[in-house]
């Protein structure tokens, strides 16, 4: 059973109307959201609990109050912290959404450059800092209009996003050459991590994950502990681990079989490694998430 959720092709929203907040929940609706990327732009907002989100290489410890920013196609990832929940609102919408189009003056000098990430802005925006302060009116008006699910004024939601965008543009800063090559090289680190979601099952070796990019092996390990804050061996250990939590909480399908189906070859193996993660045998998880 594939994932479909590193690279999200979907449209978040309506395609007339490429805008959606919503209400996440750790580890109640899933056990993390592992490293993926869209094209979307997203603000996720902390409401409670606590955790880490990961953000193109960079972890924030998180709480509630606290405000994170997502560019297109920034590698990022939320997890809780071991025995807490973290609730939060996801609010994810394409550039489209607000009018900017290539022969529009407002695309050339405010979402163009964070499209093509020449320009960055603050990500993480604490509880409590003056930009905070000044964006999460906005925030809270886009994650409480969200209950009634279908958009009712398409107008306030774009002027909050708007104001948004205007006040992190007021902190944007140019990005540097050896930031933007970063950036470059770790795009074709993407290529391993969609490898990794269409092949966990089977065994993959640091030399051919390497190859993918045209990187020897030591500089590979290098760069992909750089941007998933893990190795390489341990990256594909908790992805196939997490891949495994999903099926024991959708599914009936017997434990041997499921720890067979994510790359596990050993079951003793399987279940130490899932219970050091989860802090319950596997058998365990699948009655409490039942």
């Amino acid at each position: 059973m594939k994932q479909e959720f590193l690279h999200e092709t979907k449209t978040h929203g309506m395609l007339t109307f490429p805008y959606t907040a919503y209400n996440g929940n750790l580890p109640e609706y899933l056990p993390s959201v592992p490293l993926h990327w869209h094209d979307e732009m997203e603000f996720i907002y902390v409401t409670g609990g606590g955790g880490v989100v990961t953000i193109s290489s960079a972890a924030y410890n998180v709480k509630p109050g606290d405000i994170l920013v997502v560019l297109p196609q920034m590698v990022h990832s939320i997890e809780c912290y071991p025995n807490q929940q973290l609730e939060y609102f996801n609010i994810l919408f394409r550039f489209s959404l607000l009018n900017a189009s290539e022969n529009d003056v407002c695309y050339e000098k405010y979402f163009k450059p964070l499209y093509n990430h020449t320009k960055s802005v603050p990500v993480y925006l604490e509880s409590g800092t003056a930009l905070n302060r000044q964006i999460r009116p906005h925030i809270s008006y886009l994650t409480e209009t969200r209950e009634g699910r279908d958009v009712e004024d398409e107008l306030m939601v774009k002027s909050s996003l708007f104001a948004i965008i205007s006040y992190l543009n007021r902190h944007s800063l140019p990005v540097s050459n050896s930031e933007l090559t970063l950036q470059n090289t770790y795009d074709k680190l993407k290529k391993v991590l969609l490898y990794i979601q269409e092949h966990y099952e089977t065994d993959i070796s640091v030399s051919a994950a390497a190859g993918m990019c045209g990187f020897s092996s030591g500089y590979f390990m290098k760069l992909f502990k750089e941007l998933t804050g893990k190795s390489f061996s341990q990256y594909l250990k908790n992805y196939r681990l997490e891949m495994a939590a999903r099926q024991l909480a959708e599914g009936g399908e017997k434990i041997i079989r499921i720890a067979s189906d994510t790359g596990f070859r050993n079951l003793s193996y399987f279940t130490r490694a899932f219970t050091d993660k989860y802090g319950v045998s596997p058998s365990a998880y699948r009655k409490g998430m039942r």
